[in-house]
């Protein structure tokens, strides 16, 4: 009786259902590029191992034992049963497991957030088994987070440029400085020159990009922040001028609690980028999302 079924089993099974398959060993030799004594052989073989008669054979033509017909089905479901652990080995291979730590910089442009939205159901659409796990960060602690480990991959604009990072640059975003609609310059507000808000005080990134010029001299430069909330709340107050991004400040300028200093002059473009550390570029998980992201922004 068949005991452990080898590579050799599996062979001359195979042999076997190709014999039933073309009706018999003669018509079986082209299929099998083989001649007709090898394939008897071959059938005898596999009867020995598995101790009974498969098939009835000889002058009288080709037929099937009652034994040999409940063998062809149990032969036909172990073929199958392996073809398909093949196939879940090769998925499992190809699969994508474990979780993603992402990190963002808060009130992304809806347009970016709806591709970066894309990469990620492109990634799990192939990768059921990939997680991801959100935090939102300011530029300078995303940065300190990917360099201690904490993040696996960050998108944002960065202004330290860190040597242990690499930096891919994904879209820009245009920067405009707003007046409240209690400031004092806010019904001149849409083509004031650049002496004419030097002296107001404003709001200030703690970390400015080297792409920002600063609107005034350090004095006036009264209130620092990281939060883009916080930056628009001082704005609102009046109490102070400030850059925010154009699509940020899109529904206050529409309630007219907000207007744009001069909107042609009073502007800078800040570039994102997704940053990783060069240490876990290679990783799987790391540089497949990352060539996502790179794919549905077009980056070349």
């Amino acid at each position: 009786m068949l005991g452990n079924v080898s590579e050799l089993d599996i062979r001359l099974i195979r042999i076997f259902l190709a014999v039933v398959e073309a009706g018999g060993i003669s018509a079986a030799q082209t299929a099998l590029n083989t001649s007709q004594p090898t394939i008897s052989a071959q059938l005898a073989s596999l009867e020995t191992r598995v101790g009974f008669r498969l098939c009835q054979r000889g002058r009288a033509g080709f037929a099937l034992t009652a034994k040999g017909s409940q063998f062809v089905e149990a032969a036909r479901r172990l073929l199958a049963a392996a073809e398909g652990f093949r196939l879940e080995v090769q998925h499992i291979n190809r699969t994508l497991t474990g979780t993603l730590n992402v990190g963002l910089l808060g009130q992304i442009d809806p347009t970016a957030n709806k591709k970066v939205a894309q990469a990620i159901a492109r990634l799990r659409a192939r990768n059921q088994g990939l997680y991801f796990q959100f935090t939102e960060l300011s530029s300078s602690f995303l940065e300190e987070k990917l360099v201690n480990g904490h993040l696996d991959l960050a998108i944002g604009y960065f202004w330290r440029r860190h040597d242990s990072l690499d930096y891919f640059s994904l879209f820009s975003e245009t920067q405009i400085a707003y007046c409240g609609s209690s400031h004092p310059l806010y019904e001149q507000a849409g083509s004031l020159a650049s002496q004419d808000v030097a002296e107001h005080e404003w709001v200030w990134p703690s970390h400015p990009l080297p792409e920002m010029p600063a609107p005034a001299a350090i004095d006036r430069l009264t209130a620092l922040t990281d939060s883009m909330d916080g930056a628009a709340l001082l704005i609102l107050s009046g109490q102070h001028l400030g850059f925010l991004p154009q699509h940020y400040a899109a529904r206050h300028v529409e309630l007219e609690q907000l207007r744009a200093l001069d909107p042609a002059q009073l502007r800078y473009e800040v570039q994102f980028h997704v940053a990783v550390r060069r240490s876990t570029r290679q990783s799987e998980l790391v540089s497949t999302f990352l060539a996502e992201l790179m794919d549905v922004f077009e980056v070349a």
